[in-house]
C-alpha cells in the first residue's frame, strides 16, 4: 500500500508536468482513488468491496488528486512523508457503511517522491508477477480518468448499437441518471434528486431531443449499472451522470456526459459553488450538454431555458421536496407533499412550477380518491385553480396544460381537453406524462388511432413506465381494437400488483373480445371480490366521458360478455314491482329512509323538500342532491364518480317488512339501499 500510495502521487506529478506543454483540448486527467481490501479475480475482471471502495474514493477525488479510505492512511502516515486532509465519512452507493475519506495533499513534499523514470522493465519470474499484479490490482482498477475528448482511449467499455433494447432515435438521445447523494445526509437526497429532476424537465424542453423520463433512470438509483447497459435498456446514445456534496451553502456537483456508443466522455467538470449559485450552475451544465451534443435551440426554447424558477432559495428547497413526495403511494406523504408546494408558493407567490406540482399532485389526490387526503370536491377545485394560475404565471410551462387536460376531459370538454394536452406535448417535446395525458384525452375523444400513436411515444420516452402509463396505453389499444397488445401491456401491470382493480377491468374486457371466455370470467370474479359492488351501471357512469357513444357501448358491451352484472351486487328486480315516477315523488322530498346499505351496513338518509341528502352509515357520510327523471331515482354527490350522476330504479321488496326496514329497493351505479320509509 506505501508503493501504491508513493506510485499515485508519481503518476500525478508527472502528468502535471506532461499537461503544461499540451494543449487543454488534449490533456489526459486522471483522478485516483486507494482502498485495501479483498478482491474477486475471474478472467481479465476484478470485483468485490475492494473494488467498490475505490471506485467510490475515485469519484470523490479532484481531477488530478488522489483519495484514500481509513485503512490506507492508517498504513502509510508514518511512512510517508506526505500531508492528507481529512474529509470526513461518506455515505456511499452500495457501500454498507460510511467511508472515511483523506485527500493527499500534493505539495512540495509530494514533489520529493518522484523518481526518474525507468529505462528499462525489470524481469520478474512469472509467479512474482501474478503475485504483483494481484497486491496492486485494486490500486490500478481505479485510476480513473476524467479526459476532456480523448477519443483514443475510452473510459468504458462500447455498447454496441445492435444490442439496444429499443433503436435509436434519428437525433441525439440522452438519459440522466440520477445523481448520487455525496453529502453523508440521507436528509439530503431531496437535493440530488431535485437536481436530477431539474435537469431532466430542461432537457425535455428541447425538441432536438429524445430525453428518457423520470421514472425510468430512477429505476437505477442505488445501483451499481454499467452505462454502456443503461443505454442499451433505455436505447440512448448519451447518458449523464454525476454526484452531489453539499456542506452548509456550499455545493460540490460532478457531472460527465458519456457516448456509450464509442465510450468517450465527451465532457466531465466538477462545480464548487455557493447555494445560492445554483440555478447558475444547472444553466452552466445545461449550455455543456447542448453544446457537447451540437443541438440549435429554437428561440422558445432559449427563452425556456433561461428562465429562473424562482428567487427565493428556501421555497425552491421546499419545491424540490415536494416534488420527491409526488411520487409516493404513502398517503401521509401525499399531505406533506401538498403542505411543501404551498409552502413554496406562500414564499415566492410567483412560483410557477410550485403551482404546477400542486395542480398535479391535487388532480390525482382527486382522480384516485384520496379523501383522507383531501375531500374530493376541494382537491379538484385546488387542481384547477393551481394550473390555471401557473398558465397565468408563465404560459409556456408544459405541466398545467396536462393537468387541465384530464381535469376539462372530466367535465366532458372534449375540445378545450384536446388544446390543453397538445398544448402541453407542444411545450415539452420531450414529456412522456404530456404525450399520456394527450393519449388518454385523445383515446375519451374518440381519435383512437391517434391515440396510440401518442401512447407509443410516451412509452419510448419512458420505457421502463410507471403502472399508470400501461394501463392508459392498455385501454387505448382496447379501444383501437388491438386486443393482443392490450393484454400483453395490461398482463404487465397485474403480474406487478395482482389486486389492482384497473387492470382486473380492463383484462376483463379485452379477455372477452378476445374470445377468451374463462379468462374473462376469472378477471370479473376477481374484480367482483375485491369490489362487490362493481357493476355495469357503475362502469356506464365511470367510462361516461367518452364522446363516441359507440366508444362506451364497446366498453359495455365487453364487460357484459366477461359476466359484469348489470346492478350492484347482482342485483335483479322485477318489473312488476317497479315504482313509476309519481310514487318516487312520495317518498322522495322531505322524507327519510332507514334500512340497510351496500348489503351490510345500517344507515339513515334524509331529503329535504329541494332534493338535497345527507346519508350517514357506519362507513360513509355523503351529500348531494336527488331528483326522479323518467321513473328512475337519481343522486349525484361531488364526492363519488368524480360527481357525475347516477341514475336507477326503486323496487317494492315482495318479501320486505317495516320491522326489518326493507320494504323497498332502490339501486343504482353507485349504491345499493334496502329501506323502509321513516313515520
Amino acid at each position: 500500500v506505501v508503493d501504491a500510495v508513493a506510485f499515485s502521487v508519481e503518476v500525478q506529478a508527472a502528468m502535471r508536468e506532461r499537461n503544461a506543454e499540451v494543449p487543454q483540448a488534449r490533456r489526459l486527467v486522471y483522478r485516483i482513488g486507494i482502498n485495501i481490501g479483498d478482491i474477486i479475480v475471474e478472467g481479465e475482471d476484478i470485483y468485490g468491496d475492494g473494488v467498490n471502495v475505490a471506485a467510490r474514493l475515485e469519484q470523490l477525488a479532484q481531477p488530478g488528486g488522489i483519495c484514500v479510505a481509513r485503512n490506507v492512511y492508517n498504513q502509510v502516515r508514518d511512512k510517508l512523508d506526505l500531508d492528507f486532509e481529512d474529509l470526513g465519512e461518506v455515505e456511499a452507493k452500495n457501500i454498507a457503511r460510511p467511508i472515511q475519506v483523506f485527500r493527499v495533499v500534493l505539495d512540495d513534499k509530494a514533489a520529493v517522491l518522484v523518481t526518474p523514470v525507468v529505462a528499462a522493465p525489470v524481469r520478474v519470474a512469472p509467479l512474482r508477477r501474478w503475485q504483483i499484479a494481484a497486491a496492486l490490482a485494486v490500486c490500478l482498477a481505479v485510476i480513473g480518468g476524467l479526459v476532456w475528448w480523448q477519443p483514443w482511449a475510452p473510459k468504458i467499455a462500447p455498447a454496441p448499437q445492435e444490442s439496444t433494447a429499443l433503436p435509436l432515435p434519428d437525433k441525439p438521445s440522452i438519459a440522466v441518471l440520477p445523481f448520487d447523494n455525496m453529502t453523508g445526509d440521507p436528509d439530503q437526497e431531496y437535493l440530488a434528486d431535485g437536481i436530477t429532476d431539474d435537469l431532466i424537465t430542461d432537457l425535455s424542453k428541447i425538441s432536438g431531443l429524445l430525453v428518457i423520463a423520470r421514472h425510468s433512470v430512477f429505476v437505477y438509483k442505488g445501483r451499481s449499472m454499467k452505462v454502456q447497459q443503461v443505454a442499451a435498456d433505455l436505447g440512448v446514445r448519451y447518458v449523464l451522470e454525476g454526484s452531489l456534496r453539499r456542506a452548509g451553502n456550499k455545493v460540490r456537483i460532478n457531472a460527465q456526459l458519456v457516448d456509450a456508443t464509442t465510450g468517450h466522455q465527451l465532457w466531465a467538470e466538477r462545480y464548487d459553488r455557493d447555494q445560492a449559485d445554483l440555478f447558475a450552475l444547472l444553466d452552466e451544465v445545461m449550455g455543456k450538454i447542448v453544446s457537447a451534443l451540437a443541438v440549435q435551440l429554437t428561440d422558445q426554447e432559449q427563452q425556456q431555458l433561461a428562465r429562473i424558477p424562482t428567487d427565493n432559495l428556501e421555497a425552491y428547497d421546499n419545491y424540490l421536496r415536494a416534488e420527491q413526495g409526488a411520487y409516493s403511494a404513502d398517503f401521509a406523504k401525499i399531505s406533506e407533499t401538498l403542505s411543501r408546494y404551498e409552502k413554496a408558493i406562500e414564499l415566492d407567490p410567483d412560483f410557477a412550477e410550485a403551482y404546477a406540482g400542486l395542480a398535479r399532485t391535487a388532480a390525482d389526490v382527486w382522480h384516485y380518491d384520496m379523501d383522507t387526503v383531501l375531500a374530493g370536491p376541494v382537491a379538484r377545485k385546488r387542481a384547477y385553480e393551481a394550473a390555471t394560475r401557473a398558465v397565468a404565471l408563465q404560459p409556456d410551462l408544459p405541466r398545467p396544460y396536462s393537468v387541465l387536460s384530464i381535469l376539462q376531459l372530466a367535465d366532458f370538454e372534449h375540445e378545450q381537453a384536446l388544446a390543453s394536452a397538445r398544448r402541453a406535448v407542444a411545450l415539452g417535446p420531450n414529456d412522456a406524462e404530456a404525450y399520456i395525458n394527450l393519449a388518454h384525452v385523445l383515446a375519451y375523444a374518440g381519435s383512437t388511432a391517434d391515440a396510440v400513436e401518442q401512447a407509443d411515444a410516451a412509452l419510448r420516452l419512458n420505457p421502463k413506465p410507471p403502472l399508470g402509463f400501461l394501463l392508459i396505453a392498455g385501454l387505448t389499444l382496447f379501444l383501437d381494437r388491438q386486443y393482443e397488445r392490450a393484454a400483453e401491456l395490461i398482463e404487465r401491470v397485474q403480474r406487478a400488483t395482482p389486486n389492482d382493480t384497473s387492470s382486473m377491468e380492463t383484462l376483463a374486457m379485452t379477455y372477452a373480445e378476445l374470445g377468451r371466455t374463462e379468462a374473462a370470467k376469472a378477471q370479473t370474479d376477481n374484480l367482483l371480490s375485491s369490489t362487490p359492488g362493481y357493476s355495469l351501471a357503475s362502469a356506464e357512469t365511470a367510462f361516461a366521458h367518452h364522446r363516441q357513444p359507440a366508444d362506451l357501448m364497446h366498453i359495455l358491451d365487453a364487460f357484459r360478455k366477461a359476466g359484469v352484472p348489470q346492478w350492484p351486487f347482482g342485483f335483479e328486480g322485477r318489473s312488476g314491482d317497479r315504482l313509476d315516477g309519481a310514487e318516487i315523488d312520495d317518498m322522495l322530498f322531505g322524507e327519510s329512509w332507514s334500512g340497510r346499505f351496500q348489503k351490510s351496513e345500517p344507515f339513515f338518509l334524509v331529503f329535504d323538500q329541494k332534493g338535497s341528502f345527507a346519508l350517514r352509515s357506519k362507513g360513509h357520510f355523503n351529500t348531494g342532491t336527488a331528483w326522479v327523471r323518467e321513473n328512475s331515482l337519481c343522486l349525484k354527490s361531488p364526492t363519488h364518480l368524480m360527481g357525475r350522476e347516477s341514475c336507477g330504479p326503486v323496487y317494492r321488496n315482495a318479501k320486505g317488512t317495516r320491522s326489518e326496514k326493507n320494504e323497498y329497493v332502490h339501486v343504482n351505479g353507485l349504491w345499493l339501499f334496502e329501506f323502509s320509509v321513516a313515520q
